[in-house]
Protein backbone atom coordinates (compact mmCIF):
# COMPACT_ATOMS: atom_id res chain seq x y z
CA UNK A 1 0.00 0.00 0.00
CA UNK A 2 1.25 3.39 -0.85
CA UNK A 3 -0.21 6.65 0.62
CA UNK A 4 0.40 10.01 0.47
CA UNK A 5 -0.72 14.28 1.00
CA UNK A 6 -0.85 16.27 -1.43
CA UNK A 7 -1.47 20.00 -1.32
CA UNK A 8 -2.85 22.86 -3.68
CA UNK A 9 -1.48 26.46 -3.02
CA UNK A 10 -1.20 29.27 -5.16
CA UNK A 11 -3.13 32.68 -5.57
CA UNK A 12 -7.11 33.46 -5.01
CA UNK A 13 -8.69 31.84 -8.08
CA UNK A 14 -5.68 30.17 -9.47
CA UNK A 15 -8.03 26.50 -9.74
CA UNK A 16 -7.06 24.35 -6.65
CA UNK A 17 -10.90 23.89 -5.94
CA UNK A 18 -12.20 22.80 -9.36
CA UNK A 19 -8.43 20.58 -9.87
CA UNK A 20 -9.76 19.16 -6.90
CA UNK A 21 -12.83 17.98 -8.23
CA UNK A 22 -11.98 17.16 -11.16
CA UNK A 23 -9.09 14.40 -9.66
CA UNK A 24 -12.03 13.52 -7.03
CA UNK A 25 -14.72 13.17 -9.71
CA UNK A 26 -16.79 14.80 -7.11
CA UNK A 27 -17.60 17.75 -5.32
CA UNK A 28 -15.70 18.38 -2.32
CA UNK A 29 -14.88 22.47 -2.61
CA UNK A 30 -17.14 24.89 -3.31
CA UNK A 31 -16.14 27.26 -6.12
CA UNK A 32 -17.00 30.51 -7.83
CA UNK A 33 -15.26 33.40 -9.51
CA UNK A 34 -14.96 35.28 -6.55
CA UNK A 35 -11.66 35.67 -4.31
CA UNK A 36 -11.17 33.93 -1.08
CA UNK A 37 -13.46 31.43 -1.85
CA UNK A 38 -12.17 28.50 -0.06
CA UNK A 39 -11.48 29.40 3.24
CA UNK A 40 -10.69 26.52 5.27
CA UNK A 41 -8.05 23.34 4.89
CA UNK A 42 -10.19 20.89 2.78
CA UNK A 43 -9.53 16.59 2.33
CA UNK A 44 -10.07 14.97 -0.29
CA UNK A 45 -9.68 11.65 -0.69
CA UNK A 46 -8.67 9.49 -4.05
CA UNK A 47 -8.50 5.97 -3.55
CA UNK A 48 -7.21 3.14 -6.06
CA UNK A 49 -6.75 -0.45 -5.20
CA UNK A 50 -3.27 -0.22 -3.81
CA UNK A 51 -2.82 3.56 -3.05
CA UNK A 52 -4.34 6.65 -1.50
CA UNK A 53 -3.48 9.99 -1.93
CA UNK A 54 -5.32 12.58 0.32
CA UNK A 55 -5.32 15.80 -1.28
CA UNK A 56 -5.54 19.35 0.78
CA UNK A 57 -6.92 22.59 -0.51
CA UNK A 58 -5.74 25.74 0.50
CA UNK A 59 -7.17 29.01 0.83
CA UNK A 60 -5.48 31.45 -1.93
CA UNK A 61 -2.55 33.11 -0.58
CA UNK A 62 -2.80 37.04 -1.05
CA UNK A 63 -1.89 40.34 1.05
CA UNK A 64 -4.15 40.33 3.77
CA UNK A 65 -6.17 43.50 4.90
CA UNK A 66 -8.42 42.20 7.50
CA UNK A 67 -7.40 39.49 10.30
CA UNK A 68 -9.45 37.08 8.38
CA UNK A 69 -6.76 37.69 5.66
CA UNK A 70 -4.13 36.68 7.89
CA UNK A 71 -5.43 33.68 9.40
CA UNK A 72 -6.09 32.40 5.40
CA UNK A 73 -2.99 33.04 4.87
CA UNK A 74 -2.02 31.09 7.87
CA UNK A 75 -3.94 28.53 7.04
CA UNK A 76 -2.87 27.56 3.51
CA UNK A 77 1.29 28.40 4.15
CA UNK A 78 0.80 25.61 7.38
CA UNK A 79 -0.30 23.09 4.79
CA UNK A 80 2.65 23.40 2.85
CA UNK A 81 5.58 21.94 5.66
CA UNK A 82 3.77 18.74 6.31
CA UNK A 83 2.96 16.86 3.51
CA UNK A 84 4.51 14.82 0.81
CA UNK A 85 4.54 16.72 -2.13
CA UNK A 86 3.49 20.25 -2.96
CA UNK A 87 1.66 21.65 -5.89
CA UNK A 88 2.04 24.90 -6.74
CA UNK A 89 -0.97 26.20 -9.44
CA UNK A 90 -0.20 29.12 -11.23
CA UNK A 91 -2.88 30.73 -13.82
CA UNK A 92 -1.77 30.18 -17.47
CA UNK A 93 -3.83 33.22 -18.53
CA UNK A 94 -1.92 35.83 -15.64
CA UNK A 95 1.69 36.83 -15.81
CA UNK A 96 3.75 35.87 -12.79
CA UNK A 97 3.65 38.27 -10.76
CA UNK A 98 4.89 39.05 -6.98
CA UNK A 99 2.31 37.41 -5.47
CA UNK A 100 3.03 34.02 -7.41
CA UNK A 101 6.75 34.47 -6.88
CA UNK A 102 6.04 35.11 -2.81
CA UNK A 103 4.06 31.89 -2.68
CA UNK A 104 6.66 29.94 -4.98
CA UNK A 105 9.74 30.64 -2.63
CA UNK A 106 7.47 28.65 0.21
CA UNK A 107 7.51 25.84 -2.09
CA UNK A 108 9.80 22.77 -1.33
CA UNK A 109 12.48 21.90 -4.63
CA UNK A 110 10.43 18.64 -4.80
CA UNK A 111 7.47 20.53 -5.44
CA UNK A 112 5.25 20.65 -8.62
CA UNK A 113 4.39 23.67 -10.76
CA UNK A 114 0.94 22.96 -11.97
CA UNK A 115 -0.05 25.52 -14.82
CA UNK A 116 -3.55 25.53 -15.26
CA UNK A 117 -6.27 26.72 -17.24
CA UNK A 118 -4.60 25.82 -20.20
CA UNK A 119 -8.01 25.07 -21.97
CA UNK A 120 -8.75 29.28 -22.12
CA UNK A 121 -5.20 30.29 -22.64
CA UNK A 122 -2.79 30.41 -26.07
CA UNK A 123 -0.65 27.74 -26.61
CA UNK A 124 2.13 30.84 -26.63
CA UNK A 125 0.86 31.63 -23.23
CA UNK A 126 1.01 28.62 -21.41
CA UNK A 127 4.88 28.11 -22.89
CA UNK A 128 5.62 31.51 -21.32
CA UNK A 129 4.25 30.02 -18.33
CA UNK A 130 6.38 27.41 -18.12
CA UNK A 131 9.32 28.71 -19.25
CA UNK A 132 8.85 31.62 -16.45
CA UNK A 133 7.63 28.90 -13.84
CA UNK A 134 11.40 27.21 -14.78
CA UNK A 135 12.91 29.81 -12.69
CA UNK A 136 11.01 28.37 -9.65
CA UNK A 137 13.36 25.63 -9.81
CA UNK A 138 11.28 22.46 -8.62
CA UNK A 139 11.06 18.80 -9.57
CA UNK A 140 8.16 18.65 -12.55
CA UNK A 141 5.92 20.85 -14.44
CA UNK A 142 2.17 20.08 -15.54
CA UNK A 143 0.40 22.19 -17.89
CA UNK A 144 -3.61 21.22 -16.99
CA UNK A 145 -6.93 21.98 -17.22
CA UNK A 146 -8.78 21.83 -14.66
CA UNK A 147 -12.10 22.53 -16.18
CA UNK A 148 -11.54 19.98 -18.83
CA UNK A 149 -9.51 17.38 -17.58
CA UNK A 150 -6.74 17.87 -19.95
CA UNK A 151 -3.55 16.69 -18.33
CA UNK A 152 -5.06 16.07 -14.99
CA UNK A 153 -4.37 12.34 -15.42
CA UNK A 154 -0.64 12.64 -16.39
CA UNK A 155 -0.28 14.64 -13.29
CA UNK A 156 -2.40 12.33 -11.02
CA UNK A 157 -0.16 9.10 -12.54
CA UNK A 158 2.84 11.19 -11.40
CA UNK A 159 1.31 11.67 -7.89
CA UNK A 160 0.82 8.29 -7.46
CA UNK A 161 4.62 7.00 -8.58
CA UNK A 162 5.91 9.95 -6.26
CA UNK A 163 4.03 9.02 -2.83
CA UNK A 164 5.68 6.69 -0.23
CA UNK A 165 4.26 3.24 1.17
CA UNK A 166 2.49 3.82 3.61
CA UNK A 167 -1.19 3.03 5.74
CA UNK A 168 -4.79 3.54 4.63
CA UNK A 169 -5.01 6.93 6.33
CA UNK A 170 -9.15 6.93 5.59
CA UNK A 171 -11.60 4.26 4.76
CA UNK A 172 -12.17 3.36 0.71
CA UNK A 173 -15.98 4.68 0.70
CA UNK A 174 -14.54 7.95 1.96
CA UNK A 175 -14.05 10.90 -0.60
CA UNK A 176 -13.93 13.92 1.88
CA UNK A 177 -13.70 14.25 5.84
CA UNK A 178 -16.11 17.12 6.02
CA UNK A 179 -19.13 17.07 8.50
CA UNK A 180 -22.35 17.36 7.10
CA UNK A 181 -22.75 21.08 8.99
CA UNK A 182 -19.49 22.29 7.07
CA UNK A 183 -20.54 21.48 3.75
CA UNK A 184 -23.85 22.29 4.09
CA UNK A 185 -22.91 25.76 5.06
CA UNK A 186 -20.18 25.97 2.37
CA UNK A 187 -23.02 25.34 0.04
CA UNK A 188 -24.96 28.13 0.52
CA UNK A 189 -21.96 30.10 1.32
CA UNK A 190 -21.10 29.31 -2.65
CA UNK A 191 -24.80 30.18 -3.49
CA UNK A 192 -24.28 33.17 -2.21
CA UNK A 193 -21.41 34.45 -3.76
CA UNK A 194 -23.21 33.44 -7.08
CA UNK A 195 -26.00 35.37 -6.57
CA UNK A 196 -25.19 38.57 -4.67
CA UNK A 197 -23.51 41.93 -5.41
CA UNK A 198 -19.67 41.87 -5.97
CA UNK A 199 -18.88 43.70 -3.14
CA UNK A 200 -20.53 41.26 -0.91
CA UNK A 201 -18.27 38.21 -0.97
CA UNK A 202 -15.89 38.77 1.63
CA UNK A 203 -18.60 40.00 4.36
CA UNK A 204 -20.58 36.81 4.48
CA UNK A 205 -19.40 34.17 6.63
CA UNK A 206 -22.25 31.07 7.00
CA UNK A 207 -22.69 28.71 9.82
CA UNK A 208 -24.97 25.81 10.85
CA UNK A 209 -26.65 26.65 13.94
CA UNK A 210 -28.72 23.53 13.89
CA UNK A 211 -28.90 20.10 12.08
CA UNK A 212 -31.24 17.18 12.41
CA UNK A 213 -31.80 15.62 9.49
CA UNK A 214 -34.03 16.44 7.33
CA UNK A 215 -34.17 20.14 9.08
CA UNK A 216 -31.20 22.14 8.38
CA UNK A 217 -30.88 25.94 10.11
CA UNK A 218 -28.15 28.04 8.42
CA UNK A 219 -26.86 31.26 9.58
CA UNK A 220 -26.11 33.97 7.51
CA UNK A 221 -24.09 36.87 8.58
CA UNK A 222 -23.25 39.86 7.46
CA UNK A 223 -21.17 43.15 8.46
CA UNK A 224 -23.33 45.61 8.05
CA UNK A 225 -27.59 46.38 8.28
CA UNK A 226 -27.46 47.43 4.35
CA UNK A 227 -25.68 44.30 4.03
CA UNK A 228 -28.91 42.29 4.98
CA UNK A 229 -31.03 43.76 2.74
CA UNK A 230 -29.32 42.85 -0.12
CA UNK A 231 -28.72 39.37 0.86
CA UNK A 232 -32.33 38.99 1.55
CA UNK A 233 -33.66 41.02 -1.39
CA UNK A 234 -36.65 42.23 -2.37
CA UNK A 235 -39.31 40.49 -1.13
CA UNK A 236 -37.01 37.73 0.03
CA UNK A 237 -35.86 37.02 -3.46
CA UNK A 238 -32.27 36.64 -3.09
CA UNK A 239 -32.34 34.46 -0.61
CA UNK A 240 -35.29 32.52 -2.32
CA UNK A 241 -32.93 31.98 -5.12
CA UNK A 242 -30.10 30.66 -2.70
CA UNK A 243 -32.10 28.36 -0.66
CA UNK A 244 -33.69 26.87 -3.85
CA UNK A 245 -30.24 26.21 -5.12
CA UNK A 246 -28.79 24.71 -2.48
CA UNK A 247 -31.78 22.13 -1.80
CA UNK A 248 -30.82 20.98 -5.14
CA UNK A 249 -27.75 19.54 -3.81
CA UNK A 250 -28.76 17.86 -0.15
CA UNK A 251 -30.75 15.15 0.00
CA UNK A 252 -34.09 15.08 -0.79
CA UNK A 253 -36.70 16.26 1.71
CA UNK A 254 -34.38 17.78 3.16
CA UNK A 255 -36.38 21.06 4.72
CA UNK A 256 -33.62 24.31 4.79
CA UNK A 257 -34.13 27.43 6.71
CA UNK A 258 -31.85 30.38 6.04
CA UNK A 259 -31.24 32.91 8.74
CA UNK A 260 -29.54 36.33 8.37
CA UNK A 261 -28.04 38.29 10.98
CA UNK A 262 -25.35 41.26 11.66
CA UNK A 263 -22.36 40.40 13.04
CA UNK A 264 -20.35 44.26 12.67
CA UNK A 265 -16.91 43.77 11.61
CA UNK A 266 -16.59 40.21 12.11
CA UNK A 267 -13.54 39.78 9.38
CA UNK A 268 -11.50 42.48 12.28
CA UNK A 269 -12.39 40.76 15.11
CA UNK A 270 -10.40 37.68 16.28
CA UNK A 271 -12.86 36.68 18.90
CA UNK A 272 -15.96 36.99 16.26
CA UNK A 273 -13.04 34.71 13.97
CA UNK A 274 -12.37 32.15 16.40
CA UNK A 275 -16.11 31.83 17.01
CA UNK A 276 -16.86 31.16 13.08
CA UNK A 277 -13.99 28.26 13.27
CA UNK A 278 -11.05 30.22 11.97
Amino acid sequence: MKSGFVTFVGRPNVGKSTLLNKILGEKVSIVSNKVQTTRHQIRGVLNRDDAQLVFVDTPGIHKPVTALGDRLNAAATSAIGDVDIVCFLIDATQPIGRGDRFVAERVPKDGIVVVNKTDIAKPEQVLDQLSTAGEFDVSAYYPVSAHTGAGVDDLVEHLLNRIPEGPQFYPDDMVTDQPDAFWVAELVREQLLAVTREELPHSIATRVTELEWPYVRVEILVERDSQKGIVIGKKGAVLKEVGTRVRRQLKEGTFLELQVNVKKDWQRRPSDLDDLGF
